[in-house]
């Protein structure tokens, strides 16, 4: 019995290891289609994200802004908001790189170096992709950005698997060692 759980849990391993890059295709996909938004569409989308963050800040601090001081402030802090989705998404896909990655047994500065890669390589075909569409450039600034980004995520992943492999991962490490008993 003990043979047909482990044959059951390395089968289970072989088959669902390819699934943990969903995530990451995932999140390729949606900032593909941001990109793929006009100029137009695109800083409506961070406007409306900008004036739900003012409206929330106004209401916590009790501020009390009028109409103009709310538009001021929305125009105000937009480029930081646009700047920081760059920042989140590249996060974002850091981590969805990143630890399927380690799930492959990949570690350390080859970890490191392979999620950046990744990352920054999909940046440039990002804003590549931008050049193509009504109202967008491609700019090498926020490529830095993302790739600024991508390095916050992937400190994040080293920081996520090295505690997971004390803590979570530790279980599973023991597997192998199962059978030689």
């Amino acid at each position: 019995m003990k043979y047909i759980v482990l044959f059951l849990k390395k089968t289970a391993r072989i088959l669902l290891k390819p699934l943990s890059f969903i995530p990451a295709l995932l999140m390729m996909y949606l900032i593909f289609s941001m990109s793929a938004q006009n100029a137009d569409e695109s800083a409506g989308l961070s406007l409306k994200i900008s004036q739900i963050l003012v409206v929330i800040y106004n209401r916590v601090k009790e501020l009390n802004l009028n109409e103009y001081e709310t538009l001021n402030l929305v125009i105000r802090i937009h480029p930081y908001v646009r700047k920081a989705a760059h920042m989140t998404e590249y996060f974002l896909l850091a981590l969805s790189v990143g630890l399927p990655l380690y799930v492959y047994r990949i570690r350390g500065i080859r970890l490191f170096i392979l999620d950046m890669f990744i990352c920054v390589a999909y940046a440039f075909l990002d804003e590549y992709h931008q050049t193509f569409v009504s109202g967008r450039v491609g700019d090498y600034r926020d490529v830095m950005i993302d790739a600024a980004g991508a390095f916050i995520g992937v400190i994040t992943v080293s920081i996520l698997c090295a505690a997971g492999k004390k803590t979570v991962f530790a279980p599973l490490s023991l597997d192998k060692y199962e059978i030689r008993r």
